[in-house]
């Protein structure tokens, strides 16, 4: 367990918090496994009924840790254990019980792709979210490139998961994985409303019920794996390592033809 993921439980709501703030909450493995052990928790924890997800600082998160992928973070371990961000993303796109999101700031890559999984979403008027998985020579994850065109149509999906394009708050409720945009001082209130408010109902009716508006989630997995070995074959690519290198360098990168 580390400081950078806050986890604390009341009222049924467990709370998994990124606490990251000088580095803009971006996420390593150590954070990922973290918040894989939060929904694991969640789901065996009758006490617990929701999960709420919120952030200290600006920003909610700027998704993966560059120089934490370049590592070799979403690498298997010896072992051959799973990549925690694996862990993390099956966990999201499986659980039960219900999750809300406070995005108070802005949202960059899975910090956008897991709100798709999450069943409220509220968002800060000043949140803004962006998805440059093609701009780091990556392709999407988390199954974001089958639930995002589900949800919002492939032309308005293209601007994100392609074009790379950054959308305000009031555009990803346009785009359907946002329910309400309040002002950025009473977000913390509301979505933390929300989450009590799902927690004092009958567990067993919001599971069963969450359950049948999911439906069968075999295709999101098969997709998730599909974008995973996609994914891990492009960290390897020489286009990622340009597009790293000239992010920590703050310049533009030069793609090559056959990256």
């Amino acid at each position: 367990m580390t400081d950078h993921i806050l986890t604390s439980s009341e009222g049924g709501v467990l709370r998994l918090t990124f606490n990251r703030p000088d580095k803009k909450n971006a996420i390593t493995a150590a954070m990922y496994a973290d918040l894989a052990d939060g929904l694991e928790k969640a789901e065996k924890d009758p006490s617990i009924r929701v999960v709420l997800f919120d952030s200290v600082g600006d920003i909610f998160t700027a998704g993966n840790d560059i120089a934490d992928f370049m590592a070799g973070a979403s690498t298997p371990s010896p072992s051959g254990e799973q990549p925690s961000v694996m862990r993390f993303l099956y966990n999201i796109a499986t659980a039960e019980k219900s999750l809300v999101a406070a995005v108070q700031g802005g949202a960059v890559g899975v910090g956008v792709t897991m709100l798709l999984h999450c069943d409220l979403v509220y968002a800060s008027e000043k949140a803004t979210f962006k998805t440059p998985f093609v701009d780091l020579a990556l392709v999407p994850e988390a199954a974001s490139s089958l639930l995002m065109p589900q949800g919002a149509g492939h032309q308005r999906a293209a601007e994100m998961l392609l074009a790379g394009k950054k959308i305000d708050a009031a555009r990803a409720r346009e785009f359907g994985f946002v329910n309400d945009v309040v002002a950025h001082d009473a977000l913390a209130g509301i979505a933390l409303d929300a989450a009590e408010n799902l927690a004092s109902k009958s567990p067993v009716s919001l599971q069963l019920s969450k359950k049948l508006m999911k439906g069968d989630r075999k295709a999101i997995l098969t997709r998730m794996e599909e974008e995973g070995v996609l994914f891990a074959e492009r960290l390897q690519s020489a286009d990622f390592q340009e597009a790293g290198m000239a992010f920590l360098q703050k310049r533009k990168p030069v793609f090559s033809n056959g990256g």
